[in-house]
């Protein structure tokens, strides 16, 4: 899956704050990387599990591998 045409058809804003795409940026960024809306969304739906994970991580670390095992389908 090409995530890095993703990432370069976004600004440096959207790169570093996620949230701030809407469904309009959302059509834009799907555009200039030859890919559907859908795949936009699956990046940030992506992302916002992987913050999760990491908070959790931070929270505790001894019981991070167990955490893990809820990630099965994340990057299909």
């Amino acid at each position: 899956f090409p995530y890095t045409t993703l990432f370069r058809s976004m600004t440096k804003g959207e790169r570093a704050k996620p949230s701030t795409i809407d469904p309009k940026r959302k059509c834009r960024i799907a555009a200039g990387s030859g890919t559907r809306v859908e795949d936009v969304n699956r990046l940030l739906r992506q992302y916002e599990q992987m913050q999760k994970m990491m908070k959790q991580f931070k929270k505790n670390p001894k019981g991070f591998g167990r955490g893990m095992k809820g990630l099965g389908g994340m990057f299909r």
